[in-house]
């Protein structure tokens, strides 16, 4: 949809709950396109901000801080069944 300047403005909210559920919305001064208003998850993705995997993971928790706690006991008697 195309929001003439003084209209973004005055309606702002609405602009942006348009941008949010019809896509990208064009806004024109005297007539000439001069900016897009778009999800900011749509922004990143065009601008190609995914995190790697490294990245990832590194901003995960501490595992310092982490109390890992392993149990004394012995595992179970398994039976292992005979061969046909």
């Amino acid at each position: 949809m195309l929001w003439q300047v003084q209209e973004a403005k005055q309606r702002f909210s609405e602009l942006l709950r348009a941008a949010a559920s019809e896509g990208p919305q064009i806004v024109t001064r005297h007539g000439h396109e001069i900016a897009v208003v778009i999800e900011v998850s749509e922004f990143r993705r065009l601008r190609g901000d995914t995190a790697d995997f490294k990245d990832y993971l590194r901003s995960g928790p501490e595992f310092d801080d982490l109390e890992l706690v392993r149990s004394d006991e012995l595992p179970r008697d398994i039976e292992w069944a005979q061969e046909r």
